[in-house]
């Protein structure tokens, strides 16, 4: 009888434990879609072109980054991993300046 209730104990602490887990797969969903529907409205507003461009890159990097912790479970990865996707943002961050750096400023172009 005890090994029978401790296995019903068991079970029920695993399937609370899958609700919270549904819980925020659900939450992170509905902000997912939330934030794609701010998208849309962002798109109607009369706004310059660059600015229109930022917000949209600021909206699409916080659904990638529920997406990546949520989703692909980057948030309860060691912090190793967390510093080498920061690592690797800021290198991406760096290539995509670099042409815009060197066009403004005119370096490396003969002319």
């Amino acid at each position: 009888m005890t090994s029978d209730h401790a296995a019903a104990s068991t079970t029920s602490d695993h399937a609370a434990d899958i609700d919270k887990h549904v819980k925020v797969y659900i939450k992170v969903f509905v902000a997912l879609i939330v934030l794609t529907v701010v998208t849309v409205a962002v798109s109607y507003l009369d706004l310059s072109i660059a600015m229109a461009v930022t917000v949209a890159l600021f909206i699409a990097t916080i659904k990638g980054s529920l997406v990546a912790g949520y989703f692909m479970h980057l948030n309860s990865e060691k912090k190793l991993i967390h510093a080498v996707l920061i690592l690797t943002a800021i290198f991406f961050v760096v290539l995509i300046l670099l042409p815009v750096l060197t066009d403004s400023n005119g370096f490396w172009l003969d002319e």
